[in-house]
């Protein structure tokens, strides 16, 4: 006889997990979030995206965002970039308020956005030259950060000689050689496939723990969420609003194991519960007319 395993609150915390977010909630607030809001106008009239966020993050905290689709996770991240601007509320990023891009945010999209002309050193030099760097430094800096992602042996090669989870470990490269503040992350690892997402993800917790950055990460994946963050942001939609912010309770450091303790799998189910409630009526059938005579149905 089949027993159904008891998984414990999402909310229960080992001393060490306990001890973490005490210690986290002690760092300086990075980046605030406060009352925002954010509509746009259509032709049936004005379409509310997000409504009342309200959110902090600490010093080299790694806060994910999830939500359904249509609550507003992209332009959420766009308006904490400043490549969008809030309708009211305001974002600031050490106590000065965001009026649109800066070298203090690093943006990391799932495109890879890498020049197809330029190596993987000069990708990752770019910014530095644009930010007004020169010389041998500018080179030697850019060499640091492609070490630090693990593609040295790559320097040369230019994007379309890179797998996948290769061009994006030299975005990563690209958007830390300015050493911002904080590094906005948009599904970053989406177009991959499952076994490089997986390696992506533990590339990402290793170089996170290496460097002085604050991670805001935008994802629809449930377990991925639990894996990477310390606090997870939970939005529904229409219009986007918070519903609740969930502090993980799967010890550091974390590690692809995990994915089936009882710690990991109570906090997914509640991201489950949250973004996928279950639904009181019967499933929505699709008015799909009948277009086989075949005598072999499959149902």
């Amino acid at each position: 006889m089949s027993q159904t395993i008891q998984l414990p609150d999402y909310r229960e915390q080992s001393p060490k997990v306990r001890d973490r977010f005490r210690a986290l909630k002690q760092r300086p607030v990075k980046l605030e979030v406060r009352g925002l809001c954010r509509e746009f106008e259509s032709a049936s009239g004005t379409v509310k995206a997000l409504h009342d966020i309200h959110f902090n993050v600490y010093r080299r905290e790694f806060l994910s965002i999830i939500g359904p689709s249509g609550c507003g996770k992209s332009t959420l991240i766009r308006i904490l970039s400043g490549l969008d601007e809030p309708t009211s509320g305001s974002v600031l990023l050490d106590g000065k308020e965001v009026r649109g891009p800066g070298a203090d945010r690093g943006m990391v999209f799932q495109g890879y956005t890498l020049f197809p002309w330029l190596t993987v050193k000069k990708n990752v030099m770019f910014g530095l030259e644009v930010n007004g760097g020169s010389g041998c430094s500018v080179e030697q800096d850019a060499l640091q950060w492609i070490e630090l992602v693990g593609l040295s042996h790559a320097k040369d090669a230019y994007p379309n000689q890179l797998s996948g989870g290769m061009k994006q470990r030299v975005a990563i490269a690209r958007a830390l050689a300015n050493q911002p503040k904080i590094l906005l992350m948009d599904e970053p690892f989406g177009a991959l496939d499952a076994q490089t997402r997986a390696q992506m993800q533990s590339y990402l917790l290793q170089i996170w723990q290496n460097v002085d950055v604050t991670i805001v990460f935008i994802t629809h994946d449930l377990d991925e969420a639990v894996l990477l963050s310390d606090r997870v942001v939970v939005l529904k939609a229409h219009p986007g609003e918070v519903q609740e912010v969930i502090e993980v309770p799967v010890p550091h450091p974390r590690h692809l194991g995990q994915l089936i303790t009882p710690e990991f799998l109570s906090t997914r189910n509640r991201l489950e519960e949250l973004i996928h409630p279950k639904s009181s009526g019967e499933e929505k059938r699709l008015p799909i007319p009948r277009m086989t005579q075949v005598g072999d149905d499959v149902f």
